[in-house]
């Protein structure tokens, strides 16, 4: 009841809860929280606001991390996920305080307009799109850091990080591997080339065999020590990958 009293008695503007499925539609779901945690502090419930926009941030995660994980080819993500989070929002307001704006109406309370709600949506939307561009350019950024060289017929590949060790580096391994047969065959493959210190730590794609096959962990054994004599200076190291790059299944030093 003393509720209900404050509510008829405040002076306060609110949002309409159509007004927030639309904002919410044009601006996202930080849009939403701000609409909704604005509507609780006009009804003097501040603990319920900070516990929107805590809800909202990590909701907002949740969100663009389900989106960035859907194929590029798949348009549908681009129009299922502004309607669930819409739809979303609007049950929520009309949950948690449809009671609320209904007593607001009955007090003859005051709504913000239309232009008002547009404005915060479009402001909520160009932040948005300002955090996915910078966390974009980011990832850009860090892939770009990774490159691929290519030797021999079959075109075998090393993959290195140009921050960690240098193409020239790179060719110097490449070139050895392809004087040392491995890069020789018509086989092709896949490395990546880390410098670590003054070593460099080759690791190769194999399959388990390598742990299984003395004459095979021999070949690449005898492959490690020739590769030396090309590197006086440096320590050669394989790690022999099944899958990933973390998956060693044996090291050869």
């Amino acid at each position: 009841m003393e509720q209900a009293l404050a509510i008829q008695s405040s002076a306060q503007k609110i949002y309409k809860d159509k007004a927030i499925r639309v904002g919410t539609f044009i601006g996202g779901p930080l849009v939403a929280g701000y609409f909704i945690a604005e509507n609780f502090k006009a009804f003097d419930e501040p603990d319920k606001a900070r516990k929107t926009w805590i809800y909202t941030i990590l909701a907002t995660i949740v969100i663009f991390g389900i989106a960035f994980l859907i194929p590029g080819n798949d348009r549908s993500g681009e129009f299922i996920m502004p309607l669930i989070y819409t739809w979303t929002a609007y049950y929520l307001v009309i949950h948690y305080q449809g009671a609320n704006i209904t007593s607001h109406i009955n007090a003859g309370g005051q709504f913000y307009n239309w232009g008002r709600v547009i404005l915060v949506a479009v402001i909520g939307l160009a932040i948005l799109l300002a955090a996915l561009f910078i966390i974009g350019y980011t990832a850009a950024t860090i892939t770009s850091n990774e490159l691929i060289k290519t030797y021999g017929t079959a075109q075998s590949e090393v993959l290195f990080d140009k921050t960690n060790i240098s193409a020239t580096e790179v060719d110097k391994i490449g070139h050895a591997f392809v004087d040392n047969g491995l890069f020789a065959s018509s086989t092709k493959i896949f490395t990546y080339a880390k410098k670590s210190g003054s070593n460099y730590e080759i690791s190769i794609s194999c399959n388990k065999t390598v742990t299984t096959n003395p004459q095979v962990a021999e070949a690449f054994t005898q492959l490690r020590t020739n590769m030396q004599k090309n590197f006086p200076q440096n320590k050669i190291i394989f790690n022999m990958v099944v899958g990933s790059l973390d998956n060693v299944v044996k090291r050869i030093e």
